[in-house]
């Protein structure tokens, strides 16, 4: 392959080891590793004992979006810094790939995406791996093409995201509201939300309740459940939590004409009915009954679920041949929303409609960072 996306990665700690390590390896043909941005020196020499003496190395993510060495970006720092570094770097000309969360609070976030929109020749992609898993991208095909009707009720408990109390104690900035910015809902569940929304739609409100510090030694949500409304009168209920083992993964999803059932993303289960429960409801006159069932069948998928290179391949491909995203940075919003409603939720006790009060959010979450333990580091912006 002759063209290749020269590639900057922004942020060398966990999951920018973990990518690297990768690409490295070759996951990625059509990329060319061009450089690396960290603040810590050793994560500097890091890079160079992983990808080679070639690696050009800078102790600022400015000075690698402004080196004019790279084509693209991928920006693997915290949270808040997401937004800051991807308007930087499409305002420099580059093409930007933000890791999930699309940031902390949905005005930031917004203003991310009204830049990208000013720069529509450059390709702006979010990182959510689970959309490479053919189960969901399966799931997400069966919903739109209404095999089980209009959605009535969904419920997803997803309770194998376990992270030991070691896990926090790693980065002195995870787990704070300064340096995060929330815990399991702004950490794990991002790719859960993300496909919550891109299989079932955007919910229009939201009751939630959140336990902050109960299973670990974190100042952040550890558990949360949620009810959720649609438009269209359906409802949801989500549950999360980082504290049980082998825990649940499963999404339920029934509608006028069946149910749909994705377990552990490895595999979906379709029920049918012979009626549909409305045409059922309008027709039947024998006092108690129930329409049909029909036999449940397991939906054959095809493919392999690619992860986190899947999406970074995916990104090299639109830069060079124009192929469609599988996430596009301006999707990144709507799991934000859906997160931001759910602390706000909790934070006032009451419903909470989508989209939400993004000055108000900011506000209630300006009030947990003045209480955080690393207050004085809040990287908000």
């Amino acid at each position: 392959m002759d063209k290749k996306v020269r590639y900057g990665l922004i942020g060398l700690g966990k999951i920018g080891t973990q990518h690297t390590k990768k690409l490295v390896a070759g996951a990625v043909p059509n990329l060319e590793y061009v450089a690396v941005a960290d603040t810590d020196p050793k994560a500097l020499a890091k890079a160079k004992e992983l990808i080679g003496d070639q690696v050009l190395t800078f102790s600022s993510a400015e000075e690698l979006i402004h080196s004019g060495t790279v084509d693209a970006i991928h920006i693997c720092v915290p949270h808040y810094y997401h937004p800051t570094y991807a308007i930087m770097g499409l305002e420099a000309g580059l093409h930007v790939l933000v890791e999930k969360p699309a940031g902390v609070y949905v005005r930031q976030v917004e203003r991310m995406d009204e830049v990208a929109r000013r720069h529509p020749e450059q390709v702006y992609a979010m990182d959510f791996n689970l959309r490479t898993n053919p189960v969901y991208r399966k799931a997400h095909d069966l919903m739109a093409a209404g095999v089980i009707g209009q959605m009535q009720h969904t419920n997803w408990i997803v309770t194998n995201w376990y992270r030991p109390q070691s896990y926090y104690d790693m980065g002195g900035w995870r787990a704070t509201w300064a340096g995060e910015g929330g815990g399991v809902l702004l950490n794990q569940n991002p790719h859960n939300l993300d496909l919550l929304q891109w299989i079932c739609g955007m919910p229009s409100r939201i009751k939630a309740q959140m336990y902050y510090g109960k299973w670990r030694d974190i100042e952040v949500e550890d558990e949360m459940e949620a009810l959720l409304e649609y438009p269209n009168g359906a409802t949801g209920l989500y549950m999360t939590t980082i504290s049980d083992w082998p825990g649940t993964n499963r999404i339920e999803i029934d509608g006028d004409k069946g149910k749909m059932v994705v377990e552990d993303g490895k595999k979906i289960t379709v029920t049918l009915l012979g009626t549909s429960c409305s045409e059922f409801n309008r027709t039947f006159k024998g006092g108690l009954g129930k329409p049909d069932v029909q036999p449940s069948y397991e939906v054959p998928v095809e493919g392999a679920y690619t992860a986190h290179m899947g999406i970074i391949r995916n990104f090299c491909d639109a830069i060079l041949e124009h192929k469609p995203l599988f996430a596009s940075g301006f999707e990144g919003i709507n799991a934000l929303q859906v997160s931001n409603a759910m602390h706000l939720s909790s934070w006032l006790d009451d419903w909470v409609d989508v989209p939400v009060d993004g000055d108000l959010f900011l506000a209630k979450l300006k009030e947990k960072v003045a209480q955080s333990k690393r207050n004085n580091h809040w990287c908000g912006q």
